[in-house]
């Protein structure tokens, strides 16, 4: 008896863990979507064994658990794991035929040109940098991505995208492609962290502070929603809030920039 308790205490310990790093929004007897913190990765980075992934915080909880897709570290949001081999084929089959809606919220350098625009941008590997992508008309595989301001700052934007196809980092390459770069990305826009003197004209240290502290210092993209349809045709729905680093930003935005 006191063996028993003692191991559904640790359970207990380790899903309360799992849960605060990764907030379970949706979960079914075939699936758990839960959204990821940014920082965290999706799966294990065999360059770097030691960093915590969201796969290996669930491989704690739940004894069969497999990834059916994945979003970049720096990235927050809605991330699906299958409880079993079916359940995994069948919604990766989904994913491959493009067949899942997936909804990403961000935060851009400047204003799109359209309120509402799509982006048919076909992609390819970079020839020389490893891990960067780029569009190419003549070389690139097809992708597709619909975008949507939903507020304008002038100097930055609120942006909500829907992914047609799922190239390997296609809405930081296509916002880059229409002359919005995505905040803090290092890999297609300048990189540099955002500050609240960036927004407020005469802003000014106070006493304590020896330097000003970064407003938002990671990829400012989000995973939004995630909708696709189980193998008994229900659909399945996650929506996951906003972090708190883009939230604060944007009403930062909201109290020193107008609306446009």
């Amino acid at each position: 008896m006191a063996a028993f308790i003692a191991e559904r205490n640790y359970f207990l310990e380790t899903l309360l863990i799992a849960m605060k790093q990764l907030p379970i929004i949706f979960e079914n007897d075939d699936y758990v979507i839960v959204n990821k913190g940014p920082g965290l990765l999706s799966i294990p980075d065999r360059f770097h064994p030691e960093w915590p992934s969201a796969l290996g915080q669930l491989k704690k909880v739940y004894e069969s658990i497999w990834v059916v897709h994945r979003i970049d570290r720096d990235t927050s949001g809605c991330l699906c794991f299958a409880k079993n081999a079916e359940a995994h084929r069948h919604a990766s089959i989904q994913f491959e035929k493009r067949q899942v809606v997936k909804i990403y919220e961000a935060i851009v350098h400047g204003t799109p040109p359209e309120t509402h625009g799509y982006i048919d941008a076909p992609m390819m590997e970079h020839p020389t940098i490893k891990g960067k992508m780029l569009v190419h008309a003549k070389l690139g595989k097809p992708a597709q991505t619909t975008y949507d301001i939903v507020t304008s700052y002038g100097m930055f934007t609120h942006m909500r995208y829907t992914l047609h196809t799922g190239r390997t980092h296609q809405i930081r390459v296509h916002s880059n492609h229409i002359g919005c770069p995505i905040v803090c990305d290092e890999l297609y826009g300048n990189g540099e962290p955002v500050y609240i003197s960036t927004l407020k004209r005469n802003y000014k240290l106070a006493k304590w502070e020896e330097e000003e502290r970064p407003m938002l210092q990671r990829l400012a993209l989000h995973a939004a929603a995630l909708s696709f349809t189980d193998e008994h045709g229900q659909t399945i729905r996650a929506e996951a809030d906003l972090p708190k680093d883009m939230h604060a930003f944007l009403k930062q935005c909201h109290k020193w920039l107008k609306p446009l």
